[in-house]
């Protein structure tokens, strides 16, 4: 779980990110992955199956300019909770805060390469060793 606004926003942006939002209040949990191949916005998508690695749905766009938009062509509405869970967390992930009354779960992939991690230390990181360093973390 992160504790840190500022390194969960850095994580979801890594380039191959898994999080599970969890409330505080009802426990109602959504996950999603955010990936982004070189030069583009990242993607969001929601976890719809059972399967956590391929069961997403395209949930919206994140551009270089932190700015969340719903996807014109998701199959998921804006006002579904799934969506608006999102947006809302966002809103404070942009301004490097963790979200009130919510915890924000990796679920241990490495943030940028999408592999299994396996070692305790890589997986309080949320990177792998190579990818830690890459990126300075």
């Amino acid at each position: 779980m992160f504790n840190d606004g500022n390194r969960a926003r850095q994580f979801l942006l890594a380039g191959h990110a898994i999080v599970t939002l969890v409330s505080e209040k009802t426990g109602t949990r959504f996950t999603y992955r955010v990936v982004r191949k070189e030069n583009t916005p990242w993607f969001v998508g929601v976890l719809t199956g059972s399967d956590n690695k391929s069961d997403y749905s395209y949930l919206g766009t994140i551009f270089g300019d932190g700015a969340f938009r719903h996807g014109r062509k998701s199959s998921i509405g804006q006002d579904a909770p799934s969506a608006r869970a999102f947006n809302w967390a966002w809103q404070y992930l942009t301004r490097g805060e963790l979200p009130p009354q919510c915890e924000v779960h990796h679920e241990s992939y490495c943030g940028k390469c999408g592999e299994l991690l396996s070692v305790p230390e890589s997986i309080k990181r949320g990177y792998g060793p190579k990818c830690a360093a890459s990126l300075g973390v």
